[in-house]
């Protein structure tokens, strides 16, 4: 399957998991889960920032016009994009991984434990942008500190149950022929 067919499949994917599952699930009004951007985080290493940011655009925008929302989701994911090959850069194993394999997984990460800082910052980045900017305010720090922390969690356990599931096969790629 060609690249662009396989990830226009998973933008499709994410949106209508997230918009027509994940959306009608709000725990107490302090937890809503939220895994579309994970869409993001599956990028290639190799792909510029400005088409990352021009991806995330639309990714949050298609999400947005679901919402009927002024471009909360846009922002957030415009967001992640920005700050995501700074993490990877450092958060990646010297070896240059980033040239190995093709996209962020467990494995070209360098293992576990980086894998899931990084998709914890992202993550908790997503989620606090666009809870601040739903709000549009700090009044109740700790409503807001709270409702970030716990949907965090949650869109975390979200993620990994997806990982496990889906596993993207990744082959090492070498120089030689």
């Amino acid at each position: 399957m060609s690249s662009l067919i396989k990830y226009i499949i998973r933008f499709a994917l994410f949106i209508l998991v997230q918009v027509f599952v994940l959306d009608r699930i709000h725990l107490h009004q302090m937890i809503t889960p939220y895994i579309y951007f994970l869409f993001l985080i599956w990028l290639p290493f190799n792909m510029g920032r400005t088409q990352q940011m021009l991806i995330a655009f639309l990714l949050g925008f298609t999400l947005d016009s679901f919402h009927h929302q002024p471009g909360f989701h846009s922002a957030a994911c415009v967001l992640i994009a920005y700050v995501r090959p700074f993490l990877i850069n450092i958060l990646i194993p010297q070896e240059g991984a980033d040239t190995n394999y093709n996209e962020p997984s467990f494995t070209s990460m360098g293992g576990i434990l980086p894998y899931m800082v990084f998709i914890s910052v992202i993550t908790f980045i997503h989620h606090a942008w666009l809870f601040f900017l739903e709000a549009w305010q700090f009044g109740n720090i700790w409503y807001f500190l709270v409702k970030t922390l716990l949907s965090t969690v949650l869109s975390l356990l979200l993620i990994i149950i997806t990982e496990m599931l889906f596993v993207r096969k990744q082959k090492f790629r070498t120089n030689t022929v």
